[in-house]
């Protein structure tokens, strides 16, 4: 097996056994506590059926009920910490990989995006670059969106499951988005280099770098000293990827032996319908990608798409596409795309062509106003497209981020928000799928941008 491939298998195995453990605990070890959380949320329901009814506050029985649910909260929570601490030997080797991850993405992107505008230029070759990058970003989106739409009309998942609706009063934890224009500009121009670098702010880190990379250029012969150090930089750490990437096979063992032993493989069976309908609707939207990547790429996508293994497992079995980063960008550079555009093209992917998350937006919206009955008319779906195209930009780094877009949306079309409560259980499978096509997305949308700029050459390995 050569070392190219070794670390795929590995990472297919790590899945595989992970998968393996965490039904074994979820059936041996982990069954007593989520029986007990199972119980304590019909009975929260029970009693909130039952608090809606009586109408005066201060009766004895509305006072007995209040506390009687308090107390089933407050064992449900003692339960859930349990079980989280059971989890601990496995979840631990997730999160410190993703936290070595965290750790190289942001120097990565701000070294090599420097590097890469820098080499570009002047300010319009980087415009015309840019503005060839967005019209695909734009135009992906609106793909995803659409298809997310129309298939969710076709299968009605909401309507056919006929799932028992949440309260309306449940807390589901998730804090809708802000639809100002002003926390949208905040959230995208930085006010500090060094709090952008050190939260993870993408898209701010992106905006800092191409000032610095067209000025880099601006000032000529003394910014050749810039471009080579950063150069270095970038090479170190993507050495440092190197190092890092050796632990991802125990990552993805740990987070999936934590997720099947939490969710168990009952929740597929609740589920089934609006899980088989999502990825079906998620494989679909792969295809068209693919099939327009061919029409620009010929053949050479199916090239594409086979470097992309490692990346998409590593993005789904640890629900990160962020965790994929380093790997895709190394993948894209071997294929045959210009260093420059990569680091150009990847970085603005990861906070404005989320394929996977547009996609769930528009399907899930729609599953929640369906589970309660509620027609949105063409216009009324229209317009909740158009508001999630803009909502969705540059919130990548929010957790749950598609979730917190939904929360905001389906609020102004009137749907109740505790309908969140009923995707919530399986949002963690969801968002695997989430992540992997993002991958995808991402690596298509880097790909095109570089034959559209002439600057895709043969494979590099």
């Amino acid at each position: 097996m050569s070392k190219k491939n070794r670390l795929t298998f590995f990472i297919f195995l790590a899945l595989v056994l992970g998968i393996a453990l965490g039904y074994y605990l979820n059936v041996k070890t982990f069954s007593i506590y989520n029986e007990k959380i199972a119980q304590a949320d019909t009975r929260v329901k029970e009693l909130d059926a039952q608090i809606l009814k009586i109408q005066d506050t201060t009766a004895v029985s509305y006072i007995a009920l209040k506390a009687e649910k308090k107390a089933t909260e407050k064992s449900r929570h003692e339960t859930e910490v349990i079980r989280e601490k059971k989890l601990e030997p496995l979840t631990l080797l997730s999160d410190i990989f993703l936290r070595l991850i965290k750790m190289i993405v942001a120097p990565l992107v701000f070294s090599t995006l420097v590097v890469g505008v820098a080499k570009v230029g002047d300010v319009k070759a980087v415009g015309r670059i840019g503005g060839k990058t967005m019209l695909w970003f734009l135009s992906a989106s609106l793909l995803s969106l659409v298809l997310g739409l129309i298939m969710v009309n076709i299968f009605k998942p909401g309507l056919a499951m006929n799932l028992p609706l949440p309260p309306s009063n449940i807390d589901t934890g998730i804090h809708k988005v802000s639809l100002s224009l002003k926390e949208f500009i905040s959230h995208i121009v930085p006010k500090s280099m060094a709090e952008a670098m050190a939260t993870n702010e993408i898209l701010q880190i992106v905006v800092f770098s191409l000032f610095f990379g067209v000025a880099t250029a601006a000032i000529g012969e003394k910014g050749k000293i810039i471009i080579s150090f950063f150069d270095s930089v970038a090479h170190v750490i993507l050495k440092v990827t190197g190092y890092v990437m050796n632990f991802a096979p125990f990552a993805v063992f740990g987070a999936m032996g934590a997720i099947v032993a939490k969710q168990g493989l009952s929740v597929l069976s609740t589920y089934a319908l609006f899980i088989g309908e999502f990825y079906s609707t998620m494989l679909l939207l792969w295809i068209i990608l693919i099939a327009i990547g061919f029409m620009i790429l010929k053949s050479r996508v199916f090239n594409l798409m086979s470097r992309m293994k490692e990346p998409v497992i590593l993005a789904f079995s640890t629900a990160s596409s962020e965790a994929a980063y380093p790997k895709t960008m190394l993948q894209l550079e071997r294929f045959g795309c210009k260093d420059k555009i990569v680091s150009f093209v990847l970085p603005l992917g990861y906070s404005f062509n989320l394929d996977g998350s547009m996609l769930y937006m528009t399907f899930a919206s729609l599953f929640i106003a369906q589970s309660y009955g509620i027609h949105l008319s063409f216009e009324q779906q229209v317009t909740m497209l158009l508001i999630l195209m803009l909502t969705s930009k540059g919130i990548a780094g929010v957790p749950r981020a598609s979730l917190v877009v939904i929360a905001g949306t389906i609020a102004t079309f009137n749907i109740p928000e505790a309908g969140l409560a009923l995707l919530i259980g399986i949002d963690p499978l969801l968002d695997m799928g989430r992540s992997a096509t993002n991958v995808i997305g991402n690596s298509l949308a880097t790909a095109v941008v570089s034959k559209w700029e002439g600057e895709l050459t043969g494979p590099q390995d």
